[in-house]
């Protein structure tokens, strides 16, 4: 017997194929997650990746528990939740940028459960840093979920979010630590570095616009 009918079946895996998509799309995850597995460690890459999906998993309960109809009520919630996403984004670009021009040695030893929890919280924060992301969750809901949603998909939903998020990045995890990506980057570190808080950066700002002009 299916654990939920051919409909469900079929709903739930259009919803997982159009997030795979774009979770493949780059943008301020991708960086985040490659930055961390080129210059930390394997493990550190996919903590992150992990906190990618769990990000994803709090998108995906509150989009089901309605938080895009508060947010289209209540229009200066959505506008504040872009502008600190994005001051966030800006955050981390400086903080790249400084890192730019230091010097990095590069281990696969792990630093320890702290080092572990840091790179699981800077991708988590960086996914939930834009709202964006729960309005295209919501979208995908709303287009495509029945108007009684069936309880299967309910906790089917979150999981296979999780999957899909943490899936893909734990393969750039796993590409970004390798050793030919990693001695490319330390060959480049500082003109790596800096591209990559520049592109931050423009991301964040372009969020904190995008905030701004929808006053």
């Amino acid at each position: 017997r299916e654990r939920f009918p051919m409909s469900s079946a079929g709903i739930f895996i259009s919803i997982m194929a159009a997030l795979a998509v774009g979770a493949m799309s780059p943008g301020p995850s991708f960086v985040v997650v490659s930055r961390i597995a080129i210059s930390r460690s394997r493990l550190d890459g996919l903590a992150a990746a992990l906190g990618m999906g769990a990000g994803g998993v709090v998108f995906a309960v509150l989009a089901l528990a309605g938080l895009t109809a508060l947010l289209s009520q209540f229009e200066w919630l959505y506008v504040l939740l872009k502008v600190a996403g994005g001051a966030y984004l800006v955050y981390i670009a400086v903080n790249i940028w400084r890192s730019a021009g230091q010097a990095l040695e590069v281990s696969e030893v792990v630093n320890g459960n702290r080092a572990l929890r840091l790179s699981f919280m800077t991708a988590l924060l960086t996914q939930l840093s834009n709202p964006k992301t729960i309005i295209v969750y919501a979208s995908l809901f709303a287009a495509l979920l029945p108007r009684t949603v069936p309880l299967d998909l309910i906790v089917a939903l979150p999981l296979g979010v999780f999957v899909v998020e943490a899936g893909w990045y734990s393969i750039v995890a796993f590409a970004f630590s390798a050793r030919h990506p990693r001695r490319l980057y330390l060959a480049a570190k500082s003109w790596i570095d800096r591209t990559a808080g520049v592109v931050m950066a423009g991301l964040g700002l372009r969020l904190i616009l995008a905030g701004v002009s929808d006053r």
